[in-house]
C-alpha cells in the first residue's frame, strides 16, 4: 500500500477519534459511543495490516511463496 494511502487512511481515523471525543464531551449514549469506537478500532486494526504488509513485503529478500506467506501470516495475527 502506498504511503500516501496509509495517510489517508490515519487522517480519517483521526478525524473518527475527534468524533468519538466529541460525542463523550456531549453526552451522547454510550451505545453510540460503543459503536463508533469499534468501528475506530477496527480501522486501526486495517491500516496496521496494511503497514505491516507493505514493510514485510519491502524487506522481504525472497520472492512471495509459501514460507513468506506464512511468516506473513504470522505476523498479520498480532494485529
Amino acid at each position: 500500500m502506498k504511503s500516501d494511502d496509509v495517510a489517508k487512511k490515519l487522517r480519517r481515523l483521526q478525524g473518527q477519534i475527534a468524533g468519538i471525543i466529541k460525542m463523550y464531551d456531549e453526552d451522547r449514549s454510550c451505545l453510540e459511543i460503543i459503536q463508533q469506537v469499534a468501528a475506530a478500532r477496527s480501522a486501526l486494526s486495517s491500516v496496521g495490516r496494511d503497514i505491516l504488509t507493505g514493510e514485510a513485503c519491502k524487506c522481504a529478500s525472497v520472492k512471495p511463496g509459501e514460507d513468506f506467506d506464512k511468516i506473513l501470516k504470522s505476523l498479520l495475527e498480532l494485529t
